[in-house]
């Protein structure tokens, strides 16, 4: 075997996927079991002592899921991967770990609504608060940082406006102030780009959309760098500081770069329970094979049809950060250098009548509240997934009343385009 690393491609395919020892095959099983059986009482022990690795019971860990995170580490080039139910439960998940009651997180004011609805609303049951901010105004997130904040959270590219953030930048003001960049990579994915060479912490994903890619999977996965001092300072306890249901464990000092992963499996799943079934981590798995030729395909159609609608005389502006126009054109080629994915807003010069009249008129776009499927997706942000925040706060997050959120599938962009024509058509005549 080759000392060469492996390119995306072949790690897509073979990363945490050997053949299954037991029987050979070459597609990871699905190990639909609750429990494990235990060699003796001294394995049973030192598994539960986390002296050694292994499985026990698949709230905490399964084989099939052990596989997807394996992948997804390998993807994101990070130490470990957590995967979990869902991206809500991943975001939950990731500062339940570094969290505790009356600290708050930084987070960008361009988030997806269901994200802003729970870093606003939802959090504050654990005592937790968020405040947000502009992203690219660096003075406005530094200024926002105080003693009690525990992290910088942002969006590769936001859904749903396309925004690109300037991911080293973020992480220059994380590390000075000693907390880790969270970045949420589900719209990039990893094939677009790797949040953890830009400096990030932690890798947020929704396994729901890209990555799976088929729209028959909920689920989450948290991607660790490895590479953040959790004991640098005394802010991040659970990770540095004697754990009591573990012997008094320091995770940070036993485990090292494997620290926050073991913690988020050892005590986060164990007491939240946001497990990942087997079958949908299986699903996953035969999707991620596919993920560099889908989002090739995904953003050379997603480029054609916001070129034409860029021109179209109903459309007031289009925000795909793939064109020229965009103010974020230059930062693409620095942070997703093969492509802007192919998630992006247009408004309509009708307004929210014409939005809705639009919706109503499509024939290939399947209306969902969903993104990253092979079809094409289309919504209305601000009636639907962003209907809960003031109007103000969609304007903010780029969902304004105006806007229709489209993602773009793998179907021909020809037909993709001409279904948008005929649909521009009715609702503006």
């Amino acid at each position: 075997m080759s000392d060469k690393p492996q390119a995306f491609e072949t790690l897509q395919v073979h990363a945490g996927a050997n053949a299954d020892p037991a029987t050979g095959a070459r597609q990871v099983p699905i190990y639909q079991t609750t429990a494990y059986v235990f060699r003796d009482a001294d394995h049973a022990a030192a598994l539960f002592n986390l002296q050694e690795v292994g499985f026990i019971y698949s709230r905490l860990t399964n084989p099939t899921v052990f596989a997807l995170q394996d992948r997804m580490a390998a993807l994101e080039g990070g130490a470990g991967a957590v995967a979990c139910s869902s991206g809500h439960a991943a975001q939950i998940l990731a500062l339940f770990t570094i969290m505790g009651p009356g600290l708050n997180i930084v987070a960008s004011n361009r988030l997806y609504g269901g994200t802003v609805t729970q870093f606003s609303q939802t959090i504050k049951r654990f005592g937790w608060s968020a405040t947000f901010v502009d992203i690219d105004d660096a003075a406005a997130v530094e200024a926002a940082i105080d003693e009690n904040t525990r992290a910088v959270f942002c969006e590769s590219i936001a859904n749903p406006g396309g925004h690109i953030a300037d991911l080293p930048a973020l992480a220059a003001i994380a590390d000075k102030h000693g907390i880790p960049l969270i970045v949420d990579n589900t719209t990039a994915t990893p094939y677009l780009c790797r949040p953890i060479e830009h400096g990030a912490t932690l890798v947020i994903h929704s396994l729901t959309k890209y990555l799976t890619g088929n729209g028959t999977v909920t689920g989450g996965c948290i991607v660790d760098s490895g590479k953040f001092d959790w004991s640098a300072n005394d802010k991040f306890p659970a990770l540095s500081q004697p754990e009591p249901a573990y012997h008094g464990l320091k995770f940070h000092e036993a485990l090292g770069p494997l620290a926050f992963m073991f913690n988020a499996i050892a005590v986060g799943m164990r007491d939240l329970g946001m497990t990942l079934n087997p079958q949908a981590a299986h699903y996953t798995l035969m999707g991620i094979e596919t993920l560099s030729l889908r989002m090739e395909r995904h953003c050379e159609n997603a480029i054609k049809v916001a070129e034409w609608l860029e021109n179209h005389p109903a459309v007031d502006h289009v925000t795909y950060a793939g064109l020229k126009s965009s103010p974020y054109y230059d930062r693409v080629a620095k942070i997703c250098p093969r492509g802007a994915s192919s998630l992006f807003t247009f408004a309509l010069k009708g307004g929210y009548e014409t939005c809705v009249k639009l919706i109503d008129s499509v024939d290939l776009f399947s209306h969902v509240a969903n993104l990253g499927d092979t079809r094409s997706l289309i919504i209305h942000s601000a009636s639907t997934t962003h209907r809960q925040l003031t109007e103000e706060q969609q304007i903010a997050a780029g969902a304004a009343p105006n806007v229709v959120r489209v993602s773009i599938g793998t179907e021909n962009a020809d037909d993709i385009i001409a279904d948008l024509e005929q649909a521009l058509a009715k609702a503006t005549a």
